[in-house]
């Protein structure tokens, strides 16, 4: 019996291929995989918060895939590798390698030249990276743990909140979120730098 999942609004659905790349068969729940990769996640924000790291290797596809396989790897066999189905968002799965290495160029280009304040070169990868969609699933957190890492290791600005200060409940918080991201969609970056620093 496979795992079945519900999805709420902003989520991925995992094609029948992909749920079968669950490490711990065990899981029969949303809940019980959301608290297994929660471990996970925090095990990966533990690993970044001793390090130092530079923006050249930051800004890497190496890097990308490796953060997500510290984030993921105890939970997905497929962590780390990228999607092979298009899903609802990102680019078509044949050009997420090329999407990939033109917003790695830009984004070392953002950072060489000054183009942004710290917090719009990083909020604009996050967005981006998460348009491209390289992984069949956790994209969104992925891109947020990478955007702390990249503010607090590379700017040696704060973390961010990601709207934690605003909001009581945590489904006002990912509406708030959902919408930031439909604006930055829209070429509007500033309410996702907002909710970013919420």
């Amino acid at each position: 019996m496979g795992l079945d999942l519900d999805y709420v609004d902003g989520q991925t659905p995992l094609g029948d291929d992909e749920k079968e790349g669950l490490l711990i068969p065990s899981i029969a729940t949303r809940g019980e995989l959301d608290e297994f990769e929660q471990q996970n996640i925090e095990q990966a924000v533990h690993w970044s918060l001793g390090r130092s790291f530079k923006p050249e290797a930051v800004f890497t596809e190496e890097f990308i895939r490796a953060l997500h396989v510290r984030m993921y790897g105890n939970v997905w066999a497929w962590a780390g590798e990228f999607r092979k189905t298009n899903k609802n968002i990102g680019v078509d799965k044949w050009q997420i390698s090329t999407a990939l290495r033109y917003l790695l160029d830009d984004v070392k280009f953002w950072y060489t030249n000054n183009t942004y304040k710290p917090d719009e070169i990083t909020i604009r990868f996050k967005h981006q990276l998460v348009s491209i969609h390289c992984f069949p699933n956790d994209n969104g957190r992925h891109s947020r743990l990478l955007a702390d890492i990249v503010i607090e290791k590379i700017f040696k600005q704060p973390h961010y909140t990601w709207g934690a200060a605003n909001f009581v409940k945590q489904a006002d918080q990912r509406t708030a979120y959902l919408n930031a991201m439909k604006a930055a969609d829209k070429g509007d970056i500033k309410p996702l730098i907002d909710f970013a620093r919420a």
